[in-house]
């Protein structure tokens, strides 16, 4: 598997959030040629600031997406922000022939499904999908406690008891966060995502335990764990007051930042 330190030039296919402003910034400070492939209606516009070049395609226009890699002579891209599982399901948007032959060949609409067959058809095309984590690996939670507030004796059960059922329902492929309380489930991932889930966990109680974690069998070129200031701004609206992490398998973004908010707020951050 090619490494960092080989890569000269690398496409960046570029959902939603600040994670493929902070994937282009790093690359940029190792020198590497990076050339952004933005998703319309999901990347953001600053995404220009960073990029070598960059290029906007609408979702489901993967033919022109291949075309544009190929263009810029791409040998390696990585995948970097989540497109909005429910813009998929609603299917706003038109699909050209290369998509839909990807999508006919899939089994069910799991992200790893549909993500593994987007990995054929690129490396079909003489084109490697590669890890974030090859650039970003000094962005990795650490094992400890991040905040001045430590959790509770009951906080800490909750969240080992989290931690077992975020496992499971990873491994399943159907979401990586739970939020817990006094050891009940008020809310799992699904459709809608972590922060999502989070807020609407604040709909049932409020002191809840909020635990997000690795799949068992994580594809980290797909799918990283990420946390930042969006995270501690949905708690702070739920009312939750621990965030849970996977030491050494999630990312953190604006770690200053996210930590200040967090104590200020009075909610505690630790990985395990």
């Amino acid at each position: 598997m090619v490494e960092a330190k080989d890569i000269k030039k690398i496409g960046l296919i570029a959902g939603n959030g600040k994670f493929p402003i902070f994937l282009s910034q790093i690359a940029k400070a190792q020198n590497i040629d990076i050339v952004t492939i933005a998703i319309n209606g999901e990347a953001t516009p600053e995404l220009a600031k960073c990029a070598t070049r960059i290029h906007w395609v609408d979702l489901g226009q993967g033919g022109k997406l291949i075309e544009i890699l190929k263009n810029e002579g791409i040998k390696h891209v990585v995948m970097a922000g989540k497109i909005k599982k429910i813009t998929i399901f609603k299917q706003t948007f038109k699909m050209d022939k290369t998509t839909r032959a990807i999508l006919k060949g899939v089994i069910d609409r799991k992200d790893d499904t549909l993500l593994k067959a987007a990995e054929k058809k690129l490396k079909s095309e003489g084109i490697e999908l590669i890890g974030s984590m090859e650039l970003l690996k000094s962005l990795l939670a650490k094992k400890g406690l991040y905040t001045r507030r430590d959790v509770t004796p009951s906080e800490k059960e909750d969240i080992y008891f989290g931690f077992e059922i975020a496992k499971a329902m990873g491994g399943l492929d159907i979401g990586q966060t739970v939020v817990i309380k006094d050891k009940a489930v008020i809310a799992v991932e699904a459709i809608e995502g972590t922060d999502e889930t989070i807020i609407r966990a604040g709909n049932f109680t409020p002191g809840a335990v909020v635990v997000k974690v690795s799949k068992p069998k994580q594809d980290m070129r797909f799918d990283v764990p990420t946390i930042g200031v969006n995270t501690i701004k949905a708690m702070e609206k739920s009312g939750a007051v621990v965030l849970a992490i996977e030491a050494d398998k999630t990312l953190i973004i604006e770690k200053d930042i996210m930590i200040a908010e967090a104590d200020k707020a009075g909610i505690c951050i630790v990985a395990i």
